[in-house]
């Protein structure tokens, strides 16, 4: 069995293009979608637009999976931080000292979701599923991030592409198929977000930021009760609308040192 974990994002919709044209061997992408409330509405779109009738159009199997429950309904992300008297906090939000908290998301909403689908078509320890990740060489520190888990076996073919590929080698093959660059696939309140496109979204989708600033401050909302430190979406230890301003010149601490989801899990 071989399948792609996609995620909608430049390497993974390169992938599928490359799959699309016989150059890599993945008739199957798998999607997890982490909720419709919770995914970027953009990579939502582009999924629909673009990613879906390309990948049928060229006979590739393009399923989208999603987080089930015991009673057979669906559960997301942001379904979860919402629910009332929730203490979780599967996302990586930092803590008052400006550590990124444990995750929980990737592993359940993800990785679980897609292994779920591989095991129920036989994948298991004694027979693998090859599954490609996007991984592309300007990110191949982020190989090591990916843990196999034991009915699969991680391939990473932007890697062994002759020669490896490259974020923008990777929009070059989009292009050239006629289809346009996708957005960074990422929930919208994601704490991984660089300052730089918190600031972005500020300025370019307000009602998206308020959402997510509101969601911040519901979380410590419940925090406060518990007698517990708040917690943020960025780095900056301050409330959510208080640490970004809109986009424009570059601002202090607006770096690319930020840790990224790691793109073997969240498929960014």
């Amino acid at each position: 069995m071989h399948t792609f974990s996609y995620g909608g994002g430049v390497q993974s919709t390169a992938a599928l293009v490359l799959a699309a044209q016989g150059i890599i061997d993945f008739p199957v992408f798998l999607f997890a979608n982490v909720g419709a409330d919770s995914e970027d509405p953009a990579t939502l779109d582009y999924l629909e637009r673009y990613a879906k009738p390309y990948a049928a159009l060229h006979g590739i199997q393009l399923h989208e999976l999603h987080r089930q429950r015991r009673d057979g309904t669906a559960e997301t992300l942001y379904g979860r931080l919402t629910r009332s008297g929730s203490r979780s906090l599967p996302i990586p939000v930092r803590m008052s000292n400006g550590a990124p908290g444990t995750r929980s998301c990737t592993a359940d909403f993800k990785i679980r979701v897609i292994g779920k689908w591989l095991k129920a078509h036989g994948a298991s320890a004694d027979n693998p599923a090859t599954v490609g990740i996007g991984i592309s060489l300007d990110e191949i520190q982020r190989v090591n991030n990916r843990r196999a888990m034991p009915y699969e076996r991680p391939v990473y073919p932007l890697l062994d592409h002759d020669p490896p590929l490259r974020r923008y080698d990777c929009e070059r093959i989009i292009r050239s198929a006629g289809l346009p660059i996708p957005p960074k696939s990422a929930c919208w309140f994601c704490p991984f977000h660089q300052p730089l496109v918190w600031a972005e979204m500020r300025r370019d989708r307000p009602r998206l930021f308020n959402r997510a600033c509101d969601l911040e401050h519901t979380l410590n909302e419940r925090r406060a009760v518990l007698g517990k430190d708040p917690v943020y979406l960025t780095r900056f230890n301050a409330p959510l609308d208080r640490a970004i301003s809109e986009a424009g010149p570059m601002l202090p601490g607006l770096g690319d040192d930020d840790i990224g989801c790691d793109n073997g899990a969240c498929f960014t």
